[in-house]
């Protein structure tokens, strides 16, 4: 019963109610009958019986689990004891070890230092012997040179001990050099050519086994050579080898970096001097294959064009090609790359910019024949500046004065202007200043920039624009103006103000950035300035003299279309239902005009031109209309026609000019109001801000003015 209650008790988990429990069911499932459990069967005092002793087996279990205990405490403190017992004998052992150590220690000091003296004691006693004996090998073999006869010794004559017979040779040549000339002049003779046979063998050594992959062996070789003066043959023995069959392709820069990295890993494993090798692999490059390639393409110089982009491609390779060899260790020199990529393009550079600049006048010049001749325009020779000004204003004031019209050139319309042209002309530059700022020195760049800029302004801003403007004048007509005026220059000055923003443009985006640090910037800014100013100037005066002879011309439609009797007919009982011939051909001209204007110009400038046109239309209707008498019909007439013009301008969207024609339009009315209202009418708000004279004289242009005594009934407060 025990055994069970402590496997029960070992349990895990262990759950006491659940214990209870099992101790019951055990006690009532043993008492009760066959046929199962039921009230009648439990018995209490059985089970009170069943649960007494269950706790006095569970004391008795107790008690001997706890002696149990006791036993297994005691026998825990028994191996405690007897493991300190233990340590502390390691511990005293380790003092014993320790000092045993020191010791040894102290005695293997003590023999090192014997050993190093007795070293040195027999260093001493050695090298002298050593010394000795290799200075005697040297003087048999010297002795061997000295006798007439051919060398016989194995070491000369068996190929299998080269590398002896190389370090012996190289030690007699060293002592031959410090041997007076004379009795010894043959000796010396016979060393130098040994010593030029085995060099060269072993370079030839060194060849096959660089042919053969033999690393160790070109190593070997190697180290040898280096006490050798035709060392450097070995190098450039390796570097033929290495190159043999590389940059042959057409596109070459792309091969070298691939080459240097191949090459680099073998010269680190077999020269000791690997960057000084390495420096020279790329030298024999640049100064070989790279240098014969570029001065094949650059040759020719016959086609500047062709030469340039040439040149500029090439020298670009060269410095990404430089840039990307960086990566390897060539010496010292950090101006390396940059003093052999100058020596291959110095000749080229130092001319570059005389090239660029004939190419650029060429070229810029070739753009603009084709141009004209596209058009068969033989491009003329126009005096311009003060005196040109002088001759435009001596025919203003003749034609001002006497009316003649001086003759206008006409071309049917064309402006000689072309933005195709102005974006091949910035092209080329664009090019050139890419060009400039590749191949200029950082002193020489931002004059030759200047120098390119300066070309651009005279072939598009004098050669073409200023041309084109000069063309457009020649068409403006002066004085009276008795057909249609060419309304072209309209377009000169859109196409010519955008030429000038393409030429900012280029300004700001290539110039600048090359002179930007330079006194030229501020210079070239005044210059541009100055250059636009002029040309700006001679468009407004232009687009003055446009609208001039648009005004003009619209006077001579007036002058000669209108008649009296539209104004003031004979039989004043017909019905006025539409405007008069003159003013059909004025609106029609006027609204060609503002058409042409509004295709040309936009902005503020558009706004500038509508202004000024209609005020310049106002005026010269009003002054028209100033010179006729006008009865009640002709008033109708007038007020149709007024009205129409009124329509014409409203497509200026000018409120100023809209209100000039509105008032212009009042007044009109003031010819067609009877007299007893006619001091009303002008006394209106539409009339009121007007000045009393310009009233009292349109009043006066009534035919029934005086018959109606109408100046002496209108009394102006």
């Amino acid at each position: 019963m025990l055994n069970q209650y402590l496997q029960e008790l070992e349990q895990e988990p262990f759950d006491g109610e659940e214990f209870v429990e099992r101790l019951a069911w055990r006690v009532t499932a043993s008492v009760s009958p066959p046929g199962g459990a039921d009230a009648t069967s439990f018995n209490p005092d059985l089970l009170h019986q069943a649960f007494t002793q269950a706790i006095k087996d569970l004391q008795l279990l107790d008690e001997r689990t706890a002696k149990k205990c006791e036993k297994l405490e005691s026998a825990v403190k028994e191996e405690e004891s007897k493991h300190w017992q233990n340590v502390a004998q390691l511990l005293d052992n380790n003092r014993e070890a320790f000092q045993s150590f020191q010791e040894l220690d102290s005695h293997i000091n003590s023999v090192a230092t014997k050993v190093v003296h007795l070293g040195d004691q027999l260093e001493s006693v050695n090298t002298p012997r050593s010394r000795a004996v290799e200075a005697q090998r040297l003087m048999n073999h010297f002795a061997e040179f000295l006798s007439s006869g051919p060398l016989v010794a194995e070491v000369f004559t068996d190929k299998a001990q080269m590398y002896e017979a190389a370090d012996v040779i190289q030690k007699l040549h060293l002592i031959a050099q410090e041997l007076p000339s004379g009795k010894f002049e043959d000796a010396k003779l016979k060393i130098a050519e040994k010593y030029d046979e085995i060099e060269r063998s072993l370079i030839m050594e060194f060849v096959k086994a660089h042919r053969s992959g033999d690393k160790d062996k070109m190593k070997e070789i190697a180290s040898i050579l280096s006490h050798f003066k035709g060392y450097s043959q070995c190098i450039d023995a390796f570097i033929e080898e290495a190159q043999h069959g590389s940059l042959r392709s057409r596109d070459l820069f792309m091969e070298v970096v691939p080459l240097c990295i191949r090459s680099e890993s073998l010269v680190k494993e077999v020269f000791t001097n690997s960057d000084q090798v390495m420096g020279k692999f790329v030298l024999n490059i640049f100064q070989g294959q790279l240098q014969e390639h570029i001065q094949t393409r650059l040759e020719n110089k016959s086609v500047p064009e062709v030469y340039l982009r040439n040149l500029h491609d090439l020298y670009s390779q060269t410095l990404k090609l430089c840039t990307e060899l960086n990566r390897f260790n060539l010496g010292n020199d950090s101006q390396f790359l940059n003093k052999l990529t100058k020596s291959i393009f110095q000749r080229h550079l130092q001319t570059y910019i005389s090239i660029e600049t004939r190419y650029l006048k060429e070229k810029f010049k070739g753009i603009l024949s084709r141009y004209y001749d596209s058009k068969n325009h033989q491009k003329k020779q126009i005096q311009t500046g003060a005196m040109n000004e002088v001759g435009s204003k001596f025919k203003e004031t003749i034609s001002s004065k006497t009316g003649y019209q001086f003759g206008a050139e006409s071309y049917g319309g064309e402006t000689f202007l072309s933005e195709e042209v102005a974006i091949s002309l910035l092209q080329e530059t664009k090019q050139s200043f890419r060009r400039c700022q590749m191949l200029s020195s950082q002193s020489d760049v931002h004059n030759n920039a200047v120098q390119i800029f300066d070309l651009l302004t005279k072939a598009l801003l004098e050669d073409h624009v200023d041309y084109a403007i000069e063309l457009g004048l020649q068409v403006i007509p002066l004085g009276e103006v008795r057909s249609a005026v060419d309304l072209s220059f309209f377009e000169v000055i859109h196409q010519g103000s955008s030429m000038m923003n393409l030429l900012d443009k280029l300004f700001n985006d290539c110039l600048v950035p090359l002179v930007i640090s330079t006194p030229k910037h501020g210079d070239c800014l005044q210059k541009k300035k100055q250059q636009q100013m002029y040309l700006e100037q001679k468009l407004d005066s232009g687009l003055d003299k446009t609208l001039t002879a648009i005004s003009n011309y619209v006077r001579y439609i007036l002058n000669n279309e209108q008649k009296r009797t539209d104004f003031k007919p004979d039989n004043e009982d017909i019905l006025i239902t539409n405007v008069t011939s003159a003013c059909q051909k004025v609106v029609r001209w006027t609204n060609q005009a503002i058409e042409r204007s509004r295709d040309s110009l936009d902005g503020q400038n558009l706004e500038s031109v509508f202004m000024e046109l209609g005020l310049r239309l106002h005026r010269t209707i009003l002054d028209h209309l100033m010179k006729f008498e006008y009865n009640a019909t002709g008033a109708m007439a007038v007020i149709c026609d007024v009205n129409e013009y009124r329509k014409c301008v409203a497509n200026l969207k000018i409120p100023l000019v809209n209100s000039l024609f509105d008032s212009l339009h009042t007044l009109c009315k003031l010819l067609q109001v009877s007299p007893e209202n006619l001091k009303m009418v002008c006394s209106g708000d539409q009339l009121s801000g007007l000045d009393r004279t310009v009233l009292a004289n349109f009043i006066q242009l009534r035919s029934d003015y005086k018959t109606a005594k109408l100046g002496t009934q209108l009394k102006w407060p």
